[in-house]
């Protein structure tokens, strides 16, 4: 009993922190596995560099500026 409400407690969590990011991988792998494996490199250098926090901010914050862009122009 107590590894299942582990698990689900676990679920929840990785649901709640992550639902937008599984969204995306989602909708853009139905769309196209070229941005999901750009998406996969972003979290990859987040996640095992040095850094990794500041790069991933960084990475975001050109990510936003780009998708202004996109609905300005």
């Amino acid at each position: 009993m107590g590894a299942l409400r582990l698990g689900a407690l676990h679920g929840t969590y990785c649901v709640g922190c992550c639902w937008l990011l599984m969204a995306l991988l989602f909708i853009g792998g139905a769309m196209n596995l070229v941005w999901i494996a750009i998406l996969t490199m972003f979290v990859l250098v987040e996640k095992l560099f040095p850094g990794g926090r500041r790069i991933g901010k960084g990475l975001g914050l050109v990510l936003c500026l780009w998708a202004v862009a996109i609905v300005l122009i």
